[in-house]
């Protein structure tokens, strides 16, 4: 048989499996992964927009009038700077004042009532909520409504500790186990190597449709994630970025999902072809990649991961709440160059396949030890 017809074959059992890998009931949970992040922006954008809708209609101040108020300002001032809040309320409580300890140990507490009230104002970006005590500006509370900077920032954040670490990683564990190892469970495998063609020709075509379903499945989704980060921003804001870094920022988030598919794709297929159990090897591989970040380089660099986060454009922002240990020992090492990511995990995906092929022409079809 010449590698014309051999590829034809691959294409041919590609295009059969591919209608399970796309509308197998299996599939739902890894449409739901791949869509999850796009949910979340959506709804963020969509709550930005009706803030932003429901504030502009009551009033909003000039962001230049807003940084003029000042601590220690009276209300009246603050009136006279800014003009009517969208939001005004008054309260009265009781403020602790000083506290004494007796001379038989007890504790004397001094109260005072308070009136304090509340304003809101909105600039079309900003809210600022101003606090006051007896008519005097105590504190000034400022929030970024719109900030495009931090929602790039949070889905560089999401795309790389919740897409790369778990949708991908969980989706194609479903995806790719499933090829063979689901087979043998339904106990319909024999049919596959009844067809006339050679075992490695069909590990090709099985993974060939595996890899079109999750990297059509999590590109997908990565881009609908990034669209729904964009569209509740400004125009001018959105189309700054788009003729900047925006295009190649999407190619290359795009492109790390892709590289994960082809990555953790290879090594699910073969776990399901080489081990009877492939759920522990997989629990093991998850808690490698999770704890990719704390190793030593050297062992970072033996991770899927590590090599796919080297793609992506904006480095993961750090959880500013973790405790101090945690961010001593986490050291990630200096992502490899583009070209060298790529390399790196087409290599490994090329051993991987290669393992695999020898296995899928050595294992022997019997369903009562599965």
């Amino acid at each position: 048989m010449t590698t014309q017809f051999r590829m034809r074959q691959a294409w041919a059992i590609a295009r059969i499996e591919m209608r399970r890998a796309f509308f197998s009931r299996r599939a739902l949970w890894v449409y739901l992964l791949a869509l999850f992040p796009a949910v979340i922006f959506i709804g963020h954008g969509i709550a930005m927009t009706y803030r932003h809708n429901r504030w502009a209609g009551q009033g909003m101040t000039t962001a230049a009038a807003l940084d003029s108020i000042n601590p220690r300002d009276t209300a009246e001032e603050v009136l006279k700077k800014a003009g009517k809040p969208i939001s005004d309320r008054d309260w009265r409580r009781r403020k602790l004042m000083n506290e004494e300890e007796t001379e038989k140990g007890g504790r004397i507490r001094r109260y005072e009532m308070v009136e304090g009230r509340m304003m809101m104002y909105y600039d079309g970006r900003r809210r600022v909520n101003l606090f006051f005590e007896n008519g005097v500006l105590t504190e000034k509370n400022i929030r970024d409504e719109m900030n495009f900077d931090q929602d790039r920032q949070a889905y560089a954040g999401v795309f790389q500790y919740f897409y790369l670490r778990l949708a991908i990683f969980f989706g194609c564990l479903g995806i790719f186990m499933n090829l063979f190892r689901g087979e043998m469970l339904d106990k319909t495998l024999h049919y596959w190597f009844l067809a006339p063609a050679r075992r490695d020709v069909l590990l090709a075509g099985k993974y060939l449709a595996g890899l079109t379903a999750s990297t059509v499945i999590f590109t997908g989704g990565a881009a609908l994630s990034f669209a729904g980060m964009l569209w509740p921003h400004e125009s001018t804001a959105v189309a700054a970025y788009w003729s900047g870094p925006g295009m190649g920022h999407l190619f290359w988030y795009l492109a790390s999902a892709a590289l994960a598919c082809v990555g953790y794709g290879s090594v699910f297929l073969a776990a399901g072809l080489l081990l009877r159990n492939p759920i522990i090897p997989a629990a093991i591989l998850l808690l490698w990649e999770g704890i990719n970040g704390f190793l030593p380089d050297l062992l970072q660099k033996l991770s899927v991961l590590y090599y796919v986060q080297s793609l992506c454009p904006v480095p993961a922002p750090t959880d500013p709440s973790m405790p101090p240990l945690l961010l001593t020992l986490l050291s990630p090492a200096s992502p490899a160059a583009k070209e060298w990511a790529v390399l790196g995990v087409l290599a490994v995906t090329l051993l991987v396949l290669w393992a695999a092929a020898g296995a899928v022409r050595r294992i022997e079809i019997n369903y009562s030890t599965e």
